[in-house]
């Protein structure tokens, strides 16, 4: 008999996902998992025309005026290496935010060592909210990008990314977001919150399959690709091609994942992305107000009163944030995760640098009764080590 499993690691990889999904991943295999640009017969150009429905409608979702100008990766590590690497040079100065994941903070310190590249933090003010002033305010001469999440995957929450990318108009600083946990959650409209850079994964909240994600630049933001070689045009020349999105998606594409990637972001376009996250947000919030109630618990982050995406951490006194995990997995079939959730910045901002938390992380297709579960669960575990 299969037990029932309370899925609450969205944050992490949504799941379920739409059926769509799933027939599109399974149609594209059987019936015409060709290789998209390298060929002119009928099933290539038909993988072909797949790709491009796809950036097409993640085009639309990001308000990006030319698809091309969107660019496919295995996932938003990928994009990030490839905005943050192809961008930055030797000397430049880097603003980032002190809640950035490592998939940001890695590259970052990498440069830093191999490229004398600069990098300065931004601290969150109070209950771990950002200011855009703190951002413009760390600018220097040789600030050549600021670097931001637009929402922590251990607190949930949001920074103000427009504010940032509007004071940055004027300044001539581009800016990179990471969507990773706001693609198909929050608006995001890369013309009017003049995102320069945007760095997305497929498999969260877009609702595709694992191993897709993608990276939009804008047309006058020019990087030097990580990956050199075939690209299915131009290839008499022996340089990279400079036409996008060729330019940086050397190699074979995944064209099942595409396909289903596809119909994830059609589910959001059909849903809302404002439905989604109040749907998200709603249980998140009562999620905050049942933990907050608990002996012994605590909960991280702004309060209920202040919006927040879908992201719930917490910990019970004297008890591993590891074993709380395992326990509710192990004894109440829930599923969350546990530990610094690949982001020890965020984690020094709370204090918990040392073991982290327990995190819950809600999607659509989760509902009030799996916030009743996790609830009654952990009081009862709160209860058994008081």
């Amino acid at each position: 008999m299969t037990r029932t499993i309370r899925y609450l690691d969205n944050a992490a990889s949504t799941w379920p996902k739409p059926p769509a999904v799933v027939e599109a991943m399974k149609a594209c295999v059987e019936a015409f998992a060709a290789n998209p640009g390298r060929g002119s017969h009928a099933l290539a150009q038909k993988a072909a025309r797949v790709v491009a429905q796809a950036r097409a409608h993640l085009a639309r979702l990001f308000g990006v005026r030319n698809p091309n100008d969107l660019f496919f990766f295995a996932n938003a590590t990928q994009a990030l290496n490839q905005a943050l690497k192809g961008y930055l040079r030797a000397g430049d100065h880097v603003v980032a935010s002190a809640v950035e994941h490592n998939a940001v903070r890695r590259p970052l310190e990498h440069l830093r060592r191999t490229r004398g590249v600069e990098v300065t933090y931004v601290p969150p003010r109070e209950n771990g909210l950002f200011a855009a002033d703190d951002f413009l305010a760390a600018l220097r001469p040789n600030t050549r990008l600021v670097a931001v999440t637009h929402a922590s995957n251990v607190t949930g929450v949001i920074l103000p990314v427009a504010d940032i990318g509007e004071r940055l108009r004027s300044r001539g600083v581009p800016l990179l977001v990471d969507a990773s946990q706001t693609a198909g959650v929050l608006p995001i409209d890369v013309t009017a919150m003049n995102i320069a850079l945007l760095a997305f994964p497929g498999h969260k909240g877009l609702y595709g399959p694992q191993g897709t994600g993608g990276l939009y630049a804008a047309p006058d933001l020019e990087l030097e690709p990580l990956v050199h070689g075939g690209t299915g045009s131009h290839s008499e020349e022996a340089d990279q091609p400079a036409v996008r999105p060729e330019r940086y998606e050397s190699g074979t594409l995944n064209t099942p994942g595409i396909a289903g990637l596809l119909e994830g972001v059609k589910f959001v376009l059909e849903t809302g992305v404002e439905i989604l996250h109040r749907h998200e947000w709603g249980l998140a919030r009562e999620t905050i107000e049942r933990l907050s109630a608990i002996p012994g618990v605590r909960v991280y982050g702004p309060p209920p009163s202040i919006e927040r995406i879908g992201v719930v951490s917490f910990s019970i006194a004297g008890v591993d944030p590891a074993e709380v995990a395992a326990i509710l997995d192990r004894e109440y079939g829930i599923a969350v995760r546990a530990g610094l959730h690949c982001s020890p910045l965020g984690h020094e901002t709370i204090g918990t640098r040392d073991g982290g938390t327990v995190r819950a992380s809600f999607g659509y297709f989760n509902g009030p009764d799996d916030v009743e579960a996790l609830a009654a669960a952990v009081r009862e575990i709160a209860a058994a080590f008081s």
